[in-house]
């Protein structure tokens, strides 16, 4: 009784009230199609001092990333591959991500002979590969 003379005192009832539950599922959803859709930039795993370019053109994200250092130890997803098992290595990230490009992340100061013996063992894999290198960006 006591309900009924405060709502009538307010001069609503309960269809008055704003249900919040229908677009707190839209919101949700939202979320979660973001995160799903969302790429995810990849990262060497050590600082690299690339070198300054011309000719610069942009790669997708989803790349396989391959990083020299300036010790010419070689980082392939955060970690130190040996020269001899880079192509094995390769081999194994191509069956996670086989349409994905090879960008490698050679220091200034690294030895050449070191990227080229890279280049050298990517390109034994599959000759019709790819292989991007990165350079300082503007």
């Amino acid at each position: 009784m006591a309900r009924r003379k405060r709502q009538a005192a307010s001069g609503g009832g309960a269809e008055d009230d704003v249900n919040l539950t229908p677009m707190l599922d839209v919101v949700f959803i939202l979320l979660i199609f973001f995160i799903v859709t969302a790429q995810f930039i990849k990262e060497p795993g050590v600082p690299i001092v690339r070198p300054e370019v011309d000719n610069k053109a942009q790669a997708k994200p989803l790349a396989i990333l391959v990083a020299i250092n300036a010790e010419s130890e070689i980082y392939i997803d955060k970690k130190v591959v040996d020269p001899d098992e880079v192509s094995f290595t390769i081999k194994q990230m191509r069956e996670d991500n086989p349409r994905g490009k090879i960008v490698v992340q050679a220091d200034v100061n690294s030895e050449a002979e070191v990227l080229v013996d890279l280049m050298e063992a990517i390109n034994k894999i599959d000759g019709a590969t790819v292989i991007d290198i990165s350079a300082k960006r503007d």
